[in-house]
């Protein structure tokens, strides 16, 4: 049911050109199957990734980066849960980065961040990330201008030398539309079993909708790198936008040409008794 499109038809280029939202939010370009076959695939591709992270963790040597952005009801809890639901706990670990604490604030806006990306052989996935601390201190001014605007070069510099020292960093943004996530939050409301994850600030923030857009396609498209790349995956269909982060994983690690540990021992010359 795939097409000939690769997934890096959502991957931005170093200055390429962002648009996020409307029809874009809705693109199934590389999948031609409905939501059925969808998922009947997407149980192929998670044991792929289950196969891959084996052998990451043996090898013990290489490292992987996932960070996941996205809007208010983007999906990234979900994207997150759904994607990695096959992989050993032992070998990834999803951080979800939270409004800083009194402490955080006492360091610069890295130090919370760098203490959690990976070690040799291990996924760690942010859920929110570094990327908060430009987005939301622009959109909601925070702090003056001069702030988020050189924090595009730390961001840059900071991933740079996490890739030379051998870190693969993958970026997610999960493009919604406005439309998607009025029907989001409306659902939230309308059952009291999701009423907990449900804020009043989630319709400031939907206020700013246009400054929101215009603040990520900006970010997105100066902080693109070659050594970390963002893909903009559409993520209205749920079962889509899986799809796609599943294939966009697999290929990064197939990229790494990764081995299991040669052995110093013959199988031959062990008996069990």
């Amino acid at each position: 049911m795939f097409t000939d499109v690769s997934v890096d038809k959502y991957k931005v280029l170093p200055a390429g050109e962002v648009q996020l939202g409307g029809e874009g939010a809705a693109d199934k370009a590389i999948f031609d199957g409905g939501k059925k076959a969808g998922l009947a695939e997407m149980g192929v591709l998670l044991e792929e990734i289950k196969e891959l992270q084996k052998v990451l963790y043996a090898e013990h040597k290489q490292r992987i980066l996932v960070v996941v952005q996205a809007m208010d009801t983007g999906g990234k809890d979900g994207c997150v849960k759904d994607v990695f639901a096959s992989c050993d706990p032992q070998g990834i670990h999803i951080e979800p980065f939270k409004s800083p604490t009194t402490l955080e604030l006492a360091h610069d806006f890295l130090w919370r961040v760098h203490a959690k990306v990976p070690k040799n052989g291990h996924i760690v996935v942010f859920n929110r990330s570094h990327y908060e601390d430009i987005i939301a201190v622009r959109v909601k001014k925070l702090m003056e201008d001069a702030v988020w605007q050189r924090r595009y070069q730390h961001v840059i510099d900071f991933e740079k030398m996490l890739a030379e020292e051998g870190t693969t960093i993958i970026k997610i943004f999960l493009n919604i539309s406005k439309d998607e996530q009025k029907e989001r939050l409306q659902a939230r409301l309308d059952n009291p079993a999701k009423h907990w994850k449900f804020n009043p600030d989630d319709l400031a923030d939907r206020a700013r909708w246009g400054d929101f857009m215009h603040a990520y396609e900006d970010l997105i498209e100066k902080t693109s790198t070659e050594l970390a790349p963002w893909y903009v995956v559409p993520a209205d269909r749920k079962w889509y936008r899986n799809i796609v982060v599943a294939r966009i994983v697999i290929e990064r690690l197939k990229q790494l040409n990764m081995q299991y540990p040669r052995i110093d021992w013959k199988v031959e010359d062990v008996t069990i008794d």
